[in-house]
């Protein structure tokens, strides 16, 4: 079967379909991969829309930290469901096949979900920053408008910053190769068989976003310091307690979301499906949106309280 136009003037194949290679030919194997990430997908899915039906129906989590927790969320639910159900799917059937405008979206959407929840993270940070360093002012800064308007411009930017890369990657045909060894679209695959041109331009893009990541990073560490550093002077181990047991969640998912980056930026690119490129995609695709439910959940006791009345309730 052919997945591919030839242009006759230039005499090129231009690619319109990318083949998704499996880490193994057995259909035992890749079966047993489809309901491995079935299972992940499942308990992601049911950790974090818990999360967010608990916040939306208890009065007494309607504020601005819970508030970008369901955010984050619901982040972290579009995160996962953007690569993990379409390779569930390729698995159990022995699809390989993905589009090129599938592909684009795929990527689009990985990019934009992970982009949003860094600038989540950091209107995070500043959330706990403003209640634990001035918490007289906090009713005044973080008002509802306010809230509304920093989780507006963190989609926003994450539009924005996805656009831009999606835009830049997919802008000119790809001739090179049509194999991606991966089970999903991965954006260093999709640039390894990118032409020079794209390359190139990808590579400037990049050194600009890195460059407002960076920044914003620093706004989130610099919230931290100060933050520990108020926290420190407490003389009461109650309050330090309190503050810290509302921190400790977002400082975990922040480290947890960093390491991920890591491995997704620093990891050589492959040209063979292999099972350290496998275990590396799931740890920045499955892992953050199936862990962070769970961070939230064990520490923060209002969420733990509110899923607590919401069974006892309901039972």
């Amino acid at each position: 079967m052919d997945h591919s136009i030839l242009a006759d003037m230039d005499n090129i194949t231009i690619i319109t379909e990318f083949l998704l290679m499996d880490i193994t030919s057995s259909r035992d194997l890749q079966i047993l991969q489809g309901l491995l990430f079935l299972m992940i997908y499942v308990g992601a899915l049911a950790g974090n829309l818990l999360t967010i039906v608990i916040i939306v129906l208890d009065p007494r989590l309607h504020f601005p930290m819970f508030f970008f927790i369901g955010n984050l969320s619901l982040i972290d639910f579009g995160y996962i469901s953007v690569t993990v159900p379409n390779s569930v799917i390729n698995s159990l059937t022995g699809k390989k096949w993905i589009s090129l405008p599938a592909c684009a979206t795929q990527t689009f959407l990985f990019i934009f979900f992970g982009s949003t929840e860094l600038f989540f993270l950091v209107v995070m940070s500043y959330d706990r920053y403003v209640a634990i360093c001035h918490p007289l002012h906090y009713g005044l800064t973080m008002t509802s408008r306010r809230c509304m308007q920093a989780a507006g411009g963190s989609w926003a930017s994450g539009l924005l910053y996805s656009a831009l890369h999606t835009g830049t990657i997919f802008r000119l045909p790809f001739t090179k190769s049509n194999v991606i060894h991966q089970y999903f679209c991965d954006v260093p695959q999709v640039m390894s068989i990118s032409s020079q041109a794209v390359q190139f331009s990808e590579f400037v893009a990049l050194g600009v976003s890195a460059c407002i990541v960076l920044f914003f990073t620093i706004i989130l560490v610099m919230s931290y310091v100060n933050i520990f550093s108020t926290v420190l002077q407490m003389c009461s181990s109650e309050a330090r307690n309190k503050a810290l047991s509302t921190c400790s969640p977002q400082i975990a998912t922040f480290i947890l979301f960093v390491i991920s980056s890591l491995f997704a930026c620093l990891s050589p690119v492959s040209h063979t499906s292999t099972i350290q490129s496998l275990l590396t995609a799931m740890f920045y695709t499955m892992v953050p949106p199936f862990i962070n439910p769970i961070i939230f959940s064990l520490r923060n006791r209002e969420i733990k309280s509110a899923v607590g009345r919401m069974f006892n309730r309901s039972f």
